[in-house]
């Protein structure tokens, strides 16, 4: 699934990637934890947090995640934008709560997969 569809179905604000939206994704990790997160290495994930914090993008940047949604209509401040945009990370924002956003993109094809798999 490309980000542009992750966009559409979770009725998504970009914050910062524009240019990323034809990357497919094809996993999802729904986690408040970075820790969590960790645990949780694959390719082509979309982070869903509620999180909003530099830590975020640290661990992002350190699992090779390169697009992040913050639900509950979280937004992230300008210095996690920035850095974001400086490792060219996508940034999107939705007003659904993570268990329902987790849902949509459940329902919409996209699984998680973790290292209990």
């Amino acid at each position: 699934m490309k980000i542009r569809e992750i966009i559409d179905i979770l009725d998504a604000e970009i914050i910062t990637g524009e240019k990323n939206l034809d990357m497919e994704i094809s996993s999802a990790c729904g986690a408040d934890l970075m820790s969590d997160v960790m645990a949780y290495v694959k390719e082509n994930v979309v982070l869903l947090t509620g999180l909003v914090n530099p830590q975020v993008i640290r661990t992002a940047e350190m699992m090779d995640i390169n697009v992040i949604v913050f639900v509950r209509g979280k937004r992230p401040e300008e210095n996690m934008i920035s850095l974001a945009e400086e490792m060219g990370m996508t940034i999107l924002t939705t007003k659904h709560p993570m268990f329902i956003a987790c849902g949509m993109l459940y329902s919409a094809g996209i699984r998680g997969r973790g290292v209990w798999d």
